[in-house]
């Protein structure tokens, strides 16, 4: 079967779920207003609500939530075939992830720009504020150490890819200083920064003295060096190091001065990678080596898996922290939320259909595809393959598979580093608001939040790991991440369907995604707490049990309590704070 197929069913179902549903989300059950004034204009501050265009707010958020989950997701969940994974991003997207991403920044809009963490003690009552809030801040404590392993690991695999990622802070500041000083456009200046970017990323490839190549200044792979460390851990603890050092003045820098522009930039970065895939496809035409469905896929069950294993690109609860964390304090206009939240998880969406496909149609045969997918184990590799994959397909247009690979890395690490600077500014909110909470004032201003942020993930992704070594920390609480980032989402969802039933509206396109992913992940949840981490199975692992069986009860918990209030609710016309 030819993977253009896969490619034109997306597209209708992706372009009909934009054009006609999120229309109706917008007008019929969110009813958004163009007069609202919204916080970006309330409580402008030029350094956290800034009201900004749609297009360039767009970009932010698109390429904050995408990172390289959309397609480590995918990547891995064609392990149980194509089809289970290619139905859930595609149908995920626009009944779940566009309805979740546009409820949540619709929400915090008229909360005063408020997180979900603290919209569910307006919603629901203080003690679920608490526990939400504490998954909330294990959530992007994982995202931190792991998204940090992730960056330095490309880096060293990849050291082309460093100096034109690098090259882009200086002109993202320039174009920062440029618009909202000078009153400039940023369209144009950051199209010429992607073309310096890429400019440099083609060099890269080919002059060696260019690649920035820590393991190789420290004598090379093998070789033993500070405190016993081998080359590959001591360029692991540096990268490390110097990404937490950016990412704490990332966060704390006002948005227009780094985040808004380098996340337009890598708009443009994206829908540039997005077009060379899909025209790479178009001209390729390569066949889907992958089966439909793998029935040796028996050591992990894909039912209830699959929905926690692609979380971006189908739905995510990290993306309602973006949306209520960064994004909904920069919004310029309330009927932006249409075009910015929903449209936001669609971009999303392509990325990790072309993930799916680029994976599926790498491998020569299917004999080749299941040899490498042997158990859900191996599937962890699917980023490698992704890599690979999609440089094949941008070969199909004439670009080289060695500057291809290095242009997709440049992609990845730009994405993860967006990711990583929201996630601990995010992360700087959740703890400012802890403090508030407990009266900690201490931990309340931006530099004691962002330290305390910082340094806790600086610590757990430095803990000894796994055979991956030094740096390998984050992924002790990895298999975490699945589970708590889709419950995330479904209580986002049962916030949303409460919010919605006080103000009398229809609540069932919140209502009905917030049942099937509860009941998923859930489940999912169960299954990997009591009978993969708990004492009495066979490779049990106490870190996990523990964290694992108290955010579980928690979850169920909030759950219990919410659906109290959901089926006890009353109508509420006052619920929102009215400008």
């Amino acid at each position: 079967m030819s993977a253009i197929w896969l490619a034109l069913i997306g597209f209708i179902v992706f372009f009909l779920g934009y054009r006609f549903y999120s229309k109706f989300i917008a007008e019929k059950i969110y009813r958004l207003d163009p007069n609202y004034t919204t916080p970006a204009h309330k409580y402008k501050d030029g350094v956290d609500y800034v009201p900004t265009n749609r297009f360039v707010l767009w970009g932010h958020h698109f390429t904050s939530v995408a990172g390289a989950a959309p397609i480590v997701g995918p990547a891995i969940a064609v392990y149980w075939g194509w089809l289970p994974a290619f139905l859930w991003v595609v149908l995920g997207t626009v009944f779940a992830a566009g309805v979740h991403d546009s409820g949540t920044l619709f929400l915090s809009v008229r909360n005063k720009g408020q997180s979900v963490g603290t919209l569910a003690h307006k919603l629901v009552g203080q003690r679920a504020k608490i526990l939400f809030l504490f998954i909330i801040l294990l959530l992007v404590l994982m995202v931190n150490a792991v998204f940090a392993w992730v960056i330095a690991n490309l880096f060293i695999n990849n050291p082309g890819s460093v100096l034109p990622v690098f090259i882009q802070i200086p002109l993202a500041i320039w174009i920062g200083y440029h618009v909202y000083k000078r009153s400039g456009s940023m369209l144009l200046p950051s199209i010429a920064a992607l073309i310096v970017m890429y400019g440099t990323a083609v060099l890269t490839s080919y002059i060696t003295p260019l690649q920035i190549n820590v393991v190789e200044y420290l004598g090379g792979e093998g070789t033993t060096s500070l405190f016993g460390a081998s080359a590959t851990e001591m360029a692991f603890l540096i990268w490390i190091i110097i990404l937490m050092v950016y990412v704490y003045i990332a966060s704390t820098l006002p948005v227009w001065k780094l985040l808004q522009p380098r996340d337009y930039i890598n708009s443009h970065q994206l829908i540039l990678g997005l077009l060379i895939l899909y025209l790479g496809l178009f001209v390729t035409t390569p066949e889907i080596t992958a089966p439909v469905t793998n029935s040796a896929a028996n050591d992990t069950p894909w039912f209830p898996i699959l929905f926690i294993t692609v979380a971006c690109g189908a739905i995510s609860g990290f993306h309602g922290l973006v949306s209520s964390g960064t994004t909904s304090k920069q919004l310029n206009n309330e009927k932006d939320v249409r075009f910015v939240g929903y449209l936001g998880s669609v971009g999303e969406g392509l990325l990790a259909l072309i993930a799916i496909i680029a994976v599926v149609t790498f491998f020569p045969t299917q004999g080749d595809f299941l040899g490498f997918y042997s158990d859900f184990d191996s599937a962890g590799g699917g980023l490698n393959v992704f890599v690979d994959g999609a440089a094949v397909l941008a070969s199909g247009i004439g670009i080289p598979e060695s500057v291809a690979a290095t242009i997709v890395a440049v992609i990845i690490v730009s994405f993860a580093a967006t990711t990583l600077d929201s996630s601990v500014r995010l992360m700087r909110y959740i703890i400012a608001e802890l403090g508030l909470e407990y009266n900690l004032k201490s931990i309340t201003s931006k530099h004691a939040a962002t330290t305390l942020a910082v340094v806790s993930s600086t610590i757990l992704v430095l803990l000894p790991g796994d055979d991956r070594g030094l740096g390998s920390g984050g992924y002790l609480l990895w298999p975490l991440f699945g589970t708590s980032n889709q419950l995330l989402a479904g209580i986002s969802l049962l916030l949303l369907a409460i919010y919605l039933g006080r103000k009398g509206r229809n609540m069932l396109p919140a209502l009905i995604p917030m049942v099937f992913l509860m009941f998923m992940t859930l489940y999912a949840m169960f299954l990997q707490v009591f009978t993969q981490w708990a004492p009495w199975a066979g490779s049990s692992d106490w870190l996990l049990f523990i964290l694992g069986a108290i955010v579980f009860v928690f979850a169920i918990w909030i759950s219990l309590t919410a659906i109290s209030v959901l089926i006890n609710y009353k109508k509420d016309e006052n619920l929102e704070d009215v400008s």
